[in-house]
């Protein structure tokens, strides 16, 4: 920690640290297992089983991220422009499309894809049994036959919602740390 008298003889203002109520230690532990749950589902092509976890109110957003000066870093990701922009329907469409059909070519045969999420915070909200949830996505792709792999990286920005024993995923909006698209297509979920 820094000093009180470091900070007084400080060149500038040094803001105070302000972030939300963090929750306790059994519900931290219950978000990050359900991430898990989340990334084993998708990993594993369990698709339809993954719609389980997703809320009907579900709002998913991958914003298309801009090279700015610092000054204006916090208009880095667009408000109106994304990668992906889904609710849960067009998603059940999109899964439906994947699982039960023969016209998702760029899926077919499936990506190798395996999704790291770590660096997890979970704070309360003003909703009773919602949960804001910061993680950090590292995903790795492989196709076909290629030798290498892609690696995908960004921070999620998470909704979730208790239901029972369980909770569902209620909004995520992914922000990649890449401004332009390191892989031929976007054709998984993040």
């Amino acid at each position: 920690m820094t000093s009180q008298a470091a900070i007084k003889n400080a060149p500038f203002d040094i803001p105070s640290i302000d972030l939300p109520k963090p929750t306790d230690s059994i519900t931290h532990y219950q978000v990050q297992q359900f991430l898990h749950l989340d990334a084993y589902l998708l990993d594993h092509h369990r698709l339809a089983e993954w719609l389980n976890i997703l809320a009907p109110d579900l709002r998913y957003f991958v914003p298309v991220r801009q090279t700015r000066e610092r000054a204006d870093r916090d208009k880095e990701f667009s408000d109106t422009l994304g990668h992906m922009e889904d609710d849960f329907d067009s998603i059940a469409m999109r899964v439906h499309r994947l699982v039960n059909t023969k016209t998702a070519w760029s899926e077919d045969p499936a990506s190798r894809v395996r999704r790291f999420v770590t660096n997890v915070t979970v704070w309360e909200t003003d909703v009773e049994g919602e949960y804001e949830v910061l993680n950090y996505l590292m995903l790795t792709r492989n196709r076909f036959y290629q030798e290498d792999f892609q690696i995908f990286s960004a921070e999620r920005h998470d909704r979730v919602r208790r239901v029972g024993e369980t909770f569902e995923l209620v909004r995520r909006e992914v922000r990649m740390d890449q401004s332009v698209l390191g892989m031929p297509n976007l054709a998984i979920f993040l």
